[in-house]
């Protein structure tokens, strides 16, 4: 089984057996998304606070 089916496997496997479908689906979604940030932040793809906080502010103009 690959890597990929495996964490997978791993976060639906963990939910509640009452867990809805939106439920898991969120949950995986969730996973992907902390991944993916951890990836990026390996691979020096950040920026800082300073920057964030700026980029921001134009957002609320």
């Amino acid at each position: 089984m690959s890597n990929i089916k495996e964490k997978m496997t791993e976060v639906i496997q963990s939910q509640p057996d009452d867990a809805t479908y939106e439920e898991i689906m969120r949950e995986l979604a969730f996973e992907r998304m902390v991944e993916r940030g951890l990836a990026d932040s390996r691979n020096g793809r950040v920026i800082s606070n300073d920057e964030m906080e700026r980029r921001i502010r134009t957002w609320q103009k």
